[in-house]
């Protein structure tokens, strides 16, 4: 694999830009990634899984082209309002006071629900994990910097950056000086009095008058906490430096957030922060948003009280690009898991096989080449399933280099194949015995109809499930589904 991967270069789209380029990372064979975490205030959803896959196929992908990984991933325990405009209450202190909990106690619950869902998702953990609520002290000396540096003025509510003082703030949205001079009130954020300018953010704010929060700190400026965007600035420079390789995060941190964050590291060191954004696109349920409203908003809870396997959701992500919007359904949940049944069930055949045959080995070195292509070009998943796909129904290459191969682009894909074991058979009634040969006995003599009628009695009425073979018939129990 590593003189192919020399041929095929890694390509990523770079949101700074809006094309691929070829990934080389500041140190030779070390990849420095900076991933937006969770805010921990509710449980763990559909959106919040189609990112962490997304950003552990990366992970997967720069491994597997031969680079270490060093990444950093934040949990935002404190500072995220209900608003984008710096206003509202804070999401963990108003999810600790509707449930009669503490913040500390609901950041703590929802943060072991997070990673409770990505260990069952197969979504490797970031090599450091780091709470906001941890590093309060270098918020302030990093906001203190930009003071310094003449970024900053005081308002009624806290300490705000003034995006005018930065030429090219919000180079990453695509906006320049003209349109964000156009930007009206409401547009994009609310607009308060006191900002001197409709993008200016809050680095910390001062806690409400007649009001004590439950996280609050004293700072130079006053009791208070952070505002939401620094607190990724901070973590992201203080563990991988001034400037590091890729920063990660969904489509709808492009607006606010990710220029917020280079906004803020261009004012305290002077330089550009990060050399590749990588974004994923939205999650859709149905079709349209997800929210509690439309009784939509699914987490992994739901999932598996429908007798699903979490593995089926990571393949279901996996047959869109990361930056193409994917449909959730439940039908189509249970066809990725059917698909995904049927690799598992190749790979235990393969195990088992004893079957030799020479090998054409320019036909291995084509699939290996082919799947490199494709996760290369800016993590291409559907592509690469199909090539999988394409090595299951090889006829030219042995069932034990086929396996070899698959749990090869496995490395890619984190489906784990290798510990797939063979289910526990339950036993076949006698009744079910008989009807089985009985239908054989059908099919020997031309009774296609009849044998068909078994077949569904054998279905619906004893959830037994026939397929007829060159080797045979076999059979397996039906998977129960509970009722959507």
């Amino acid at each position: 694999m590593k003189k192919q991967t020399k041929k095929i270069p890694l390509r990523l789209f770079n949101t700074m830009g809006r094309r691929k380029q070829i990934f080389k990372s500041l140190k030779p064979g070390l990849v420095k990634m900076y991933s937006c975490g969770p805010t921990v205030y509710d449980y763990a959803h559909l959106g919040h899984f189609r990112a962490y896959v997304f950003v552990d196929v990366l992970r997967r992908a720069l491994k597997f082209n031969g680079f270490r990984i060093k990444q950093v991933m934040n949990i935002t325990d404190v500072g995220h309002l209900t608003s984008d405009a710096d206003t509202g209450e804070d999401k963990v202190e108003k999810a600790a006071r509707e449930k009669k909990m503490s913040a500390w106690e609901i950041a703590k619950f929802y943060t072991k629900d997070f990673f409770d869902a990505m260990h069952k998702l197969n979504v490797q953990r970031a090599d450091k994990i780091c709470k906001a609520t941890d590093h309060i002290k270098d918020m302030i000396k990093f906001i203190k910097k930009i003071e310094k540096n003449g970024y900053t003025y005081k308002t009624s509510d806290g300490i705000y950056f003034d995006t005018s003082k930065l030429s090219d703030y919000g180079k990453l949205a695509g906006l320049d000086k003209k349109k964000i001079e156009g930007l009206k009130p409401g547009a994009r954020i609310r607009f308060s009095a006191e900002k001197r300018n409709v993008t200016d953010f809050a680095l910390w704010k001062f806690s409400p008058k007649r009001m004590k929060r439950q996280m609050e700190w004293r700072s130079p400026w006053g009791v208070g906490f952070p505002g939401w965007h620094i607190e990724c600035s901070v973590m992201s420079t203080k563990y991988l430096g001034e400037t590091f390789d890729i920063h990660t995060g969904g489509v709808d941190h492009i607006p606010i957030h990710h220029p917020n964050e280079i906004a803020q590291a261009k004012a305290a060191t002077g330089k550009e922060p990060v050399r590749f954004w990588l974004h994923n696109e939205f999650l859709l349920v149905d079709g349209g948003k997800m929210s509690k409203s439309k009784q939509n908003f699914y987490n992994m809870a739901d999932i598996e009280a429908k007798g699903t396997d979490p593995f089926a959701l990571r393949y279901l992500f996996l047959t869109a690009h990361y930056r193409s919007k994917i449909n959730f359904t439940w039908e189509s949940l249970e066809a990725a898991e059917r698909a995904l049944d049927t690799l598992r069930e190749r790979v235990l055949e393969w195990k088992k096989s004893k079957k030799k045959m020479k090998n054409n080995k320019k036909k291995i070195e084509t699939y290996e080449t082919k799947f490199l292509k494709a996760i290369n070009d800016d993590l291409n998943t559907p592509t690469a399933l199909s090539v999988a796909w394409k090595v299951v129904r090889e006829k030219q290459i042995s069932d034990k280099n086929k396996l070899k191969l698959l749990l090869k682009f496995d490395e890619v894909l984190g489906l784990r194949l290798k510990d797939v074991k063979p289910a526990k058979k339950k036993e076949l009634s006698d009744e079910v015995k008989e009807l089985i040969k009985k239908r054989e006995e059908f099919r020997k003599i031309g009774k296609y109809q009849e044998a068909d009628e078994i077949r569904k009695r054998l279905s619906e009425e004893f959830g037994v499930l026939i397929e007829d073979t060159i080797k045979g018939t076999r059979w397996k129990f039906k998977k129960i589904k509970k009722k959507k």
